[in-house]
């Protein structure tokens, strides 16, 4: 039987903060291949993820296959936002949410996986972040601010957590994020310049899977998910009617579930995909290979 084995291998999530999303389904998968596992979860979010943990309000969607809960390795303060701590500003640094959390920073969480694990304490960095504060206005619509905060959070923060963790990866490393399909499609809707992000994702991936694999010998793969209604992608403000349509018109007509994206990432992060570096995986239901809405009336 072929099985993915990730036993002895630790890997880290980056952009985890509930059970509810992709971040949560592929840190689940690749704790069920046997990979220990660690997570950073966005400051303002981060005591009510540990509180959810330590009421064992998420113990139902930790149980593995064999009985057994999904625990955290370690579970790190991470805003991907900023490389460094000096890049905080001080107002930041001293808010309720992030004054108690120390440096939550890119490189902050580089240094705390080398103090608490040695020297090259990684084997898989999953990249499942996202953030664009006017997603919900039209790209005309949108300020240069804006446009730049989505790429920063959505794209650049895999750019510079590669740079970072790199150096800290065994041989056989492997990364993989999440991107989508408005990347390449226009989905009215999806604004604030994310389809913009995704599109520097997908492009930075094939970049990094060359500097990267010729570095370090790492794996850069990105994982296109349909549209699946999670917390986070609430923010959309359109997510109920995107998996509506995509369910009337994909090849395969169930809606996606998140453990079909976490498995399908464990894969590409496991041994069996050794030959794949570079690629847009895409895990949708066959929706990104179709050229034509399917007509209500034939059925």
């Amino acid at each position: 039987m072929l099985n993915i084995d990730l036993r002895g291998r630790r890997a880290l999530v980056a952009g985890v903060a509930d059970d509810g999303g992709f971040g949560f389904a592929i840190a689940k998968a690749l704790g069920e291949a046997g990979a220990s596992v660690c997570v950073g979860t966005w400051p303002p979010a981060l005591n009510i993820f540990l509180n959810l943990l330590e009421r064992g309000k998420m113990d139902e969607s930790r149980r593995l296959s064999d009985g057994s809960l999904l625990t955290f390795e370690k579970i790190y303060p991470l805003d991907a936002v900023f490389d460094t701590y000096a890049e905080l500003p001080e107002e930041l640094r001293t808010s309720k949410r992030y004054k108690d959390v120390g440096d939550c920073s890119i490189d902050g969480l580089a240094q705390r996986l080398v103090a608490d694990f040695g020297e090259r304490p990684l084997d898989i960095v999953v990249h499942s972040l996202a953030n664009g504060p006017e997603v919900k206005k039209t790209l005309l619509e949108t300020s240069r601010n804006g446009y730049l905060a989505a790429v920063s959070a959505s794209a650049y923060s895999l750019v510079s957590m590669i740079a970072r963790l790199g150096p800290l990866m065994r041989d056989g490393g492997a990364v993989a994020s999440l991107t989508y399909m408005a990347s390449e499609r226009a989905i009215p809707g999806y604004g604030g310049g994310m389809s913009s992000a995704k599109a520097a994702l997908e492009s930075d991936t094939r970049t990094l899977a060359f500097e990267a694999g010729r570095k370090w010998g790492i794996r850069v793969n990105t994982v296109s998910a349909g549209p699946y209604a999670s917390r986070a992608a609430s923010a959309i403000g359109i997510i109920e009617r995107m998996v509506q349509y995509v369910g009337q018109n994909a090849p395969l007509t169930e809606h996606l579930t998140a453990e079909e994206v976490g498995t399908a990432t464990a894969f590409l992060c496991s041994p069996l995909a050794s030959g794949i570096t570079g690629t847009t995986l895409y895990v949708d239901k066959g929706y990104h290979s179709m050229g034509m809405a399917v007509d209500a009336g034939m059925g």
